[in-house]
């Protein structure tokens, strides 16, 4: 709630999020929307009661995106269940827990469900600043119909652009290269808009 006075740009909120009563208290105090990742893994439902309840648009599927590494199959008889073409598999309880399930299928699958939005972490490149990973972002943005926000890997303000220019994300997450004031957001949208990047505000 205190937040939500504050601020006057669209506020997304996740953590703890378990219930559809959760996300009525979170919208009721001034959440635009709200973030699930493991509660939506442990329990789809929640997705798509939340989105039939309060709408799609209130709806943010993260997932945080591990690359498999080589070839694998889960042993999982199910239809987001890892199998010898998947390339990033779902973590997560923070990112710790490994899960078989291919990320591509968990996000086509969270559309069905009635997520609005897929916000997608690469976990092999988050905090590393050396930019987004670029197939990962591309791959599910290609195969949903609903936004992708890009997040994990952005150092500078190319990187930005290549997530929208070469990996087709409709919107992307960078916390570093604001948090320790290499650039301001400001500098961020002017370098986008000159690049040809549609920017909101």
């Amino acid at each position: 709630e205190k937040v939500s006075e504050k601020v006057f740009i669209p506020l997304t909120v996740g953590g703890g999020i378990r219930t559809v009563d959760d996300i009525r208290k979170i919208l009721r105090a001034g959440a635009d929307k709200v973030s699930v990742n493991t509660a939506a893994v442990l329990n789809p439902c929640l997705v798509k009661e939340g989105a039939g309840r309060f709408g799609n648009q209130c709806m943010v599927v993260a997932i945080d995106a591990k690359a498999v590494g080589s070839a694998k199959n889960s042993g999982i008889l199910n239809d987001v269940a890892l199998d010898e073409n998947s390339a990033w598999e779902v973590y997560t309880h923070g990112g710790r827990n490994p899960t078989n399930i291919d990320v591509v299928k968990w996000a086509t699958k969270a559309e069905e469900l009635g997520a609005g939005e897929i916000l997608l972490t690469s976990m092999d490149k988050d905090g590393h600043q050396n930019g987004y990973d670029i197939e990962l972002i591309r791959t599910v943005s290609e195969q949903v119909s609903i936004p992708v926000i890009a997040s994990g890997g952005a150092g500078n303000l190319e990187h930005l652009y290549q997530a929208f220019e070469m990996g087709k994300a409709d919107a992307v997450l960078a916390a570093s290269i604001f948090h320790f004031g290499t650039y301001s957001i400001s500098n961020a949208k002017q370098f986008l808009d000159a690049r040809g990047i549609v920017i909101r505000g």
